[in-house]
Order: C-alpha cells, then sequence, then structure tokens
C-alpha cells in the first residue's frame, strides 16, 4: 500500500513541476496551438465579378498546418460559383462566415453567389499537393487560382 502510494505521489508531482513555469517552455505547434495567432495567415481575396480575373495577386503557395483566413468577395454582375472540390479535401474548413453567421462544415464542394456579397474562408492547409479553385465552364487562366500546399 506505501509503495502504491508513493508511485502516486511521484506521478501526481512530476507533471506539476514540469509545467509549473509554462511561459518559458518553447514548444512547437500541438492541439490549441494550430488555432493560435501565432499561426495564422491572411490570404489576398478572391474576387467574384463578370469578366474579370478571380485573384489578381496570382498563386497561392500554402504551408501544411498553418491556419489561413481570405476572403470572397462578389459583386453581383452576373451568378457566379467556385469549385476547387480537390482543394477542399485537403484542407479543414474551420469556418466560414457569412453576414456574421458563422457555418462549421465537414465538407465542401463549391461555393456560388447569386448576387453581391462577401464570406470569409478559415481553414488549415493539410495535404501537400497541387491544386486550384475556379469557375467552371471557363478556360481562361484569370478564371483559375493555383494553390500549392507544401
Amino acid at each position: 500500500m506505501l509503495r502504491l502510494a508513493l508511485i502516486t505521489a511521484l506521478a501526481l508531482s512530476a507533471p506539476v513541476a514540469a509545467f509549473a513555469d509554462d511561459d518559458d517552455v518553447q514548444t512547437s505547434f500541438g492541439a490549441a496551438g494550430l488555432l493560435s495567432g501565432k499561426n495564422k495567415e491572411d490570404l489576398p481575396p478572391i474576387i467574384l465579378s463578370a469578366g474579370e480575373p478571380i485573384s489578381p495577386t496570382g498563386p497561392w503557395e500554402l504551408k501544411s498546418g498553418t491556419y489561413y483566413e481570405f476572403e470572397i468577395q462578389g459583386d453581383g454582375s452576373q451568378e457566379l460559383t467556385l469549385v476547387g472540390p480537390e482543394f477542399f479535401r485537403a484542407i479543414w474548413i474551420d469556418e466560414i462566415v457569412v453576414e456574421g453567421l458563422e457555418i462549421r462544415p465537414l465538407g465542401l464542394d463549391s461555393i456560388e453567389f447569386d448576387e453581391a456579397g462577401e464570406m470569409e474562408v478559415g481553414f488549415v492547409a493539410i495535404k501537400p499537393g497541387a491544386y486550384y479553385i475556379k469557375i467552371p465552364g471557363t478556360t481562361g487562366e484569370t478564371q483559375r487560382l493555383d494553390i500549392t500546399i507544401k
């Protein structure tokens, strides 16, 4: 019985001593750190407007394990859709915010704007590879955004 009490006391005291001064501990991202502000990057917006490029800044290069946010802005000039099922399956979508309403989907295939509006998408890049988001039925490279996850 004394032996069990000694083992229990040592086991319970070790973690407390190891984490007594959490501020001085340098750790890599884990659990909650993945969604922390230190691991977040903002991406340029995607613009949906009839006949205009969807991304005037060019391709995105993302790092697996990093949290990203971007806006999709539709001007209402035409009903426009963005598709990119392979990209949407290579990321974990934290939330989509539309007019203050937060949506937390399990997955996504496409996004459509029937009228003018804006949404913000927050996600973690997961699976390395080459992907794209594009306006379906178009062939011009200005109607497509190439995305690389490293």
